[in-house]
């Protein structure tokens, strides 16, 4: 009950009830003698109201004390509600959840979201509240490839966020891939090769030889097919190509695979120099270098290999050159383990 009006109703039932003994039992007057000391004469229509008047005050002070409780208590649920809702912003976030609850309500509430992952959909942009629509908002944003300002959300310098926002600062072109590479420390391995990958589809040889660490397969691959090409051309020794692919681990099949690449503009002996040079050091590129050279029709140095060859060795190209002599020809490419 509010105050205000239970005041109201406690007064009108005072008046009432004054009124009444007043009116209807007695108008006279009664001295009260308190502790000895008389008090001056009142009428008993007032007497009759004071136990009222008693009873309204100490009503009151029970009702301001327990209101006072529930008010407490209302700080605390309030105070634990500000709590989950950080909670939750954090977990957007990935951020480490640290919060101490006061209710019992929110302690398993608060302990259910520390224990989970949330991560809110992708059109989910409008909460209610303020806060939370500014992290939604800011996840939206950096979902869909734009960059974002991060100070603002304080989340650390290696959350999962900070390099989702630097790839679209990268992606933006606010950011420079030699930049990236000369500062490989500051950015994620992700980025890096990404960067490279870009980076060695128009830049100079000393350039690629600069930042070669960084190489990968696709980079190789790109850099293989600017070997003598029309554009972009790239003009490179056996030497630093083998240094290229020293860079990277590569399988048979993927050896064979760069070979094919090759094929495109570089010259034959070039090609075939390169694989005798890279299967001195690298059983795996044994089976690129027949196939180089019985793609180039140096049959009889690709026999030779073979005839000194284990009888369980490259049995495919075997099988290739027995049907070649029975002038049954088949493309190559089919007996490509």
């Amino acid at each position: 009950m509010y105050i205000k009006r239970y005041t109201i109703a406690s007064l009108l039932l005072m008046i009432i009830i004054g009124w009444y003994v007043y009116a209807f039992v007695t108008q006279s007057s009664y001295a009260i003698v308190f502790f000895g000391v008389p008090l001056p004469q009142m009428p008993i229509a007032f007497l009759s109201v004071f136990p009222l008047i008693i009873l309204y005050f100490a009503s009151v002070t029970h009702m301001l004390y327990y209101s006072l409780i529930g008010s407490f208590k209302l700080r605390k649920f309030q105070r634990d509600y500000d709590k989950l809702i950080e909670a939750i912003k954090s977990s957007f976030l990935s951020k480490p959840l640290s919060f101490e609850y006061k209710t019992d309500r929110y302690k398993l509430l608060g302990k259910l979201i520390a224990n989970s992952k949330i991560t809110p959909k992708k059109d989910f942009k409008d909460s209610g509240d303020e806060k939370v629509d500014l992290v939604l908002n800011t996840l939206a944003d950096l979902n869909n490839g734009k960059s974002v300002e991060l100070k603002k959300l304080n989340i650390s310098s290696d959350n999962a966020l900070n390099e989702l926002n630097t790839k679209n600062l990268y992606g933006e072109g606010k950011i420079n891939p030699e930049e990236i590479l000369s500062k490989s420390q500051n950015y994620a391995s992700s980025l890096i090769k990404k960067a490279f990958e870009d980076f060695v589809v128009d830049i100079p040889l000393y350039v690629i030889e600069k930042y070669s660490e960084f190489m990968s397969k696709t980079s190789l691959v790109t850099i293989l097919k600017r070997v003598n090409a029309d554009e972009n051309r790239l003009e490179i020794s056996n030497e630093t190509l083998a240094v290229f692919m020293s860079k990277v681990t590569l399988s048979s099949k993927e050896y064979i695979d760069m070979s094919i690449i090759l094929s495109a503009h570089m010259i034959p002996d070039q090609r075939m120099k390169l694989f005798e040079l890279l299967a001195e050091n690298d059983d795996n590129v044994s089976d690129a270098y027949i196939f180089t050279l019985l793609d180039l029709e140096m049959v009889a140095l690709a026999k030779e290999i073979l005839d000194n060859s284990q009888e369980d060795e490259f049995i495919n190209f075997k099988a290739y050159l027995d049907l070649k002599e029975k002038s049954k020809v088949y493309p190559l490419e089919i007996f490509i383990k």
